[in-house]
């Protein structure tokens, strides 16, 4: 028996298959074990059907060629895995290192699985993997499931011999994965490009480099737009869980206005938004926390939250969990004494009124321009029929109706989905955020409040409309206890 032990360790250790040779030695000395991880974890939010829908829009588009779509990496630390949320949206696999195939012209998907890794799956639990191709077919609804390593040996008998040659259509653009966004991830691309002692390309830059140099003959096209063009209209499954993000965040900001006082660290206001987040079931967070009292609000991507709350400032807390996928993005700002000012009521009045002309005006068939194009006609009203505290401010209001920015960015599976729905009239199922916002640089005042909607067949759906907006609302829910003050941090900085 030692003998056939070393004779196989040391066939596996000659071809370098380390993997294989963990699962050899489960596999011989702890079969009970293999037996024992047989439950795995696959979502719920998603049958088969739906898929198969996405799968057909892809179908339609690119027509007798293929889709590729890989998968995230394996993470090199403990952290837990997150799929890319192309592939998610695509079959809903959690498992890394695995690519999905759509075929135009038979109009079939396969997926391409790593083998099992017992040993891994001994300390984390099982995930599916090639092993389980009955059980991939069943739940993600593909015609066949094959080894990773199957992918090239298909890809010739399947697209160069046979003939025509078909076109590949694979995704350009950097995957998301957790709380990156396509902008920051192009911007980070390209300085990495800007360091002449790094220059890395992206995962997928890669993954098309590849292509191009082991099929020369095949055609790549970009099926980044196509996806960023499905991805923006909602179905009613995506628009439940992103409305329950937009809930957790709406809860989590309210838990921090119970939380604040004057002394209080920012960062103890995101932990304790955090708190009502995973409490309720968002193992993560959509994007990093901007917590920024007094002029740290000034900046729109703070993120240090390090400071603490000073009395006169008002606190921005911009924040949202990444709950099953999808996420949202809203703000709101309050007084760090639980008062508003005269000068505060006065902007932050104004922008209530302006983010109520704007949902009012939200409605399908109307372009994102004319939203705000009426909502800007309504506010003009507001603004003469008002007495201003300072020059200033009323001529920041004024600017605030020139701005195209208060209807925002798209917001789903990440962040700032990349669609741009500003392009067309608004339909249906397209979920965006409203964000009406004013600066004034003389006193590094940034007012803002930003909610997520979604456009329904008559109008619009604020997910979150059950928040203390008013400025009467905010102060009475500042006057009840938070839970930084139910628990007290042991050592607050000092």
């Amino acid at each position: 028996m030692l003998f056939v032990v070393s004779s196989a360790c040391s066939h596996f250790v000659r071809f370098n298959h380390a993997p294989m040779l963990r699962s050899f030695f489960f596999i011989l000395f702890f079969p009970s074990i293999l037996f024992a991880q047989n439950e795995v974890r696959y979502q719920t939010d998603f049958p088969p059907e739906e898929f198969a829908a996405r799968w057909d829009k892809i179908y339609d588009k690119i027509g007798q060629n293929i889709a590729i779509i890989q998968s995230a990496a394996e993470p090199l630390d403990y952290r837990v895995f997150r799929q890319s949320n192309d592939f998610y949206y695509l079959c809903g696999l959690e498992t890394p290192n695995s690519y999905l195939v759509l075929d135009g012209r038979s109009r079939r998907a396969t997926l391409y699985l790593p083998h099992r890794d017992y040993a891994r799956e001994r300390n984390e639990g099982k995930r599916l993997s090639a092993e389980d191709a009955t059980e991939v077919r069943e739940k993600t609804g593909v015609f066949s499931v094959w080894a990773v390593e199957q992918l090239g040996r298909d890809w010739v008998w399947g697209n160069l011999v046979r003939q025509p040659m078909p076109m590949i259509y694979t995704p350009f653009s950097p995957a998301e994965i957790g709380n990156d966004a396509r902008d920051q991830s192009l911007a980070a691309f390209a300085n990495n490009a800007a360091d002449p002692w790094d220059g890395r390309p992206s995962r997928e830059g890669w993954f098309i480099d590849l292509l191009k140099k082991r099929y020369p003959q095949l055609e790549l096209k970009d099926l980044s737009p196509v996806l960023d063009e499905m991805r923006m209209i909602k179905s009613a499954r995506e628009i439940e869980l992103i409305r329950m993000a937009s809930q957790l965040a709406a809860h989590g900001i309210v838990e921090a206005m119970r939380s604040t006082e004057v002394g209080v660290y920012e960062y103890q206001l995101e932990a304790a938004a955090r708190y009502i987040f995973q409490l309720n079931g968002a193992r993560r967070e959509g994007y990093s926390a901007i917590v920024g009292g007094g002029k740290n609000a000034w900046m729109g991507h703070y993120f240090h939250n390090d400071a603490p709350l000073k009395d006169g400032d008002l606190v921005l807390l911009d924040y949202a969990p990444d709950y099953r996928y999808y996420t949202s993005d809203i703000t709101r700002m309050w007084p760090v004494n639980g008062k508003f000012s005269a000068g505060q009521r006065e902007l932050y009045g104004f922008i209530i009124a302006y983010r109520n002309a704007l949902l009012k005006q939200i409605k399908p068939n109307r372009t994102s321009n004319e939203v705000m194009d009426a909502a800007a006609d309504e506010m003009r009203r507001y603004i003469e029929s008002r007495k201003w505290s300072k020059p200033e401010y009323e001529v920041a209001v004024r600017n605030a109706l020139a701005f195209r920015g208060h209807l925002s960015h798209g917001v789903g599976m990440s962040v700032h989905d990349a669609a741009n729905y500003r392009a067309k009239p608004l339909q249906k199922g397209m979920v965006f955020s409203v964000d009406p916002m004013i600066w004034i640089p003389e006193e590094l005042l940034y007012i803002r409040m930003e909610e997520v909607v979604a456009v329904t067949e008559s109008g619009v759906e604020n997910f979150t409309d059950f928040m203390p907006t008013t400025i009467e609302e905010i102060e009475a829910t500042m006057q009840e206890t938070g839970i930084v003050q139910f628990r007290k941090a042991l050592n607050p900085k000092e």
